[in-house]
């Protein structure tokens, strides 16, 4: 698979769908922890740790989510492997589900 395959129309809409879906969950998780860390924060200094998670989760959302389509093999690979995506991804060509499956376990042994 190279960095310059052609995405077909189908497979971008399939693609932004799954990327959205990941996004979500990422959020949602974040959103989670968020509430949980500012319900429980009592003191001036657990507030700015609160800050300071949330900068450190927009950090790693934005390096984590990368939507241009030379990128998406990989990102999609990550994102399995971290658990915010299915590794299904039907619609997609089986040429890149099976890339996409071999980036995510080499992710995995590494």
């Amino acid at each position: 698979m190279t960095a310059g395959e052609k995405w077909s129309p189908s497979e971008k809409k399939v693609a932004r769908t799954a990327y959205d879906a990941a996004l979500k969950v990422a959020l949602d998780k974040t959103l989670a922890e968020l509430k949980s860390r500012a319900h429980v924060a009592a003191t001036p200094s657990e507030i700015w740790d609160v800050e300071d998670f949330l900068r450190q989760q927009r950090r790693k959302i934005n390096q984590m989510f990368d939507y241009r389509y030379s990128q998406l093999i990989q990102v999609f690979a990550n994102l399995i492997r971290q658990g915010y995506l299915e590794e299904n991804l039907l619609g997609l060509s089986e040429d890149k589900r099976q890339t996409i499956r071999k980036y995510a376990s080499w992710n995995r042994e590494g």
